[in-house]
């Protein structure tokens, strides 16, 4: 590792934080958004967009740190994840720590003009990140705990903005929640056999031959949640037209998912950021055509 040039270190570090799949970024950013959007009445601070983004970003990559670093000894048994820099021996694990330490001070001082409920909220999020990737040896669907780990960015958005988390903001991390088994669980699928033979616990494995009707059934449950979240704030026909077409999205990954074929569930797994997408569209359009006085 010592013969290793700092261009290539940094790019072995590009690919541990995974920059160079957004995918994940994208999966964490989408719902932070809907509570952004939300809580302000689709007005927004330009600084709070711009902390959430930023912040969403630097623990995302945090997160994928640290996941290498409690996935070491397992990455190189599973096909999708043998050449990841760390359990390929380029880099070495205390790297791994050091960079989730760098980039959770990092995010730190983003939250500092918020209010002592967000740095509180912030400190619980931190602790969801770091400790997300060893549930994977306890928990039958540790993907539920990813959901909340992935989603506490809506109640620290409403802190952020309200000073407090209402109901909605509680129902839409629990929308998150059920989301983020689908996805995870079809996310999950693609590597279902060398889980089973390495004995890593997930969604796939404990649903096991009802893993299509559950990842259906919690993209349902989902958009009943966000379908609520709507009702309690007042939301108008636009974002209802959005949690359609993140229907219409779900019922596309059926199609992807059904065979349940690697590629088939890696490009649904990968689709959700349409998913998320289609409801922060209906958030916005619903807020750029909404009375002033509502």
């Amino acid at each position: 590792m010592s013969n290793v040039s700092l261009i290539e270190r940094l790019g072995l570090y590009w690919r541990l934080v995974r920059l160079h799949r957004p995918i994940g970024t994208l999966l964490l950013l989408w719902p932070t958004l809907w509570a952004v959007f939300i809580a302000s009445a689709g007005q927004p601070e330009a600084y709070t967009v711009f902390a959430f983004c930023a912040g969403t970003l630097l623990m995302r990559s945090a997160g994928c740190a640290i996941n290498d670093f409690a996935d070491r000894d397992f990455d190189r048994h599973v096909k999708r994840t043998s050449d990841r820099p760390l359990t390929a021996g380029l880099i070495a694990p205390w790297e791994a720590v050091a960079v989730f330490v760098v980039l959770s001070l990092v995010a730190l001082p983003l939250v500092l003009p918020f209010n002592p409920l967000t740095w509180g909220l912030a400190v619980v999020a931190a602790f969801l990140a770091a400790s997300y990737p060893f549930t994977k040896r306890f928990l039958a669907i540790p993907q539920a705990y990813l959901g909340v780990a992935f989603g506490f960015g809506i109640p620290m958005a409403y802190a952020a903005v309200l000073g407090t988390v209402p109901l909605s903001g509680w129902v839409m991390l629990a929308a998150n929640i059920a989301w983020a088994v689908a996805y995870d669980t079809e996310y999950a699928m693609v590597d279902r056999d060398d889980d089973l033979r390495i004995g890593i616990r997930t969604s796939a494995i404990t649903f096991g031959r009802f893993d299509l009707a559950a990842v259906m059934i919690c993209y349902a449950m989902a958009l009943a949640l966000l379908g609520w979240v709507g009702q309690m704030e007042r939301l108008g026909p636009a974002y209802y037209a959005g949690l359609g077409a993140a229907a219409a999205i779900a019922a596309y990954h059926w199609t992807l998912i059904r065979s349940r074929s690697r590629e088939g569930c890696f490009r649904a797994f990968n689709h959700n950021n349409w998913f998320g997408a289609a409801v922060f569209a209906g958030v916005l359009v619903d807020a750029l055509l909404a009375s002033p006085g509502r």
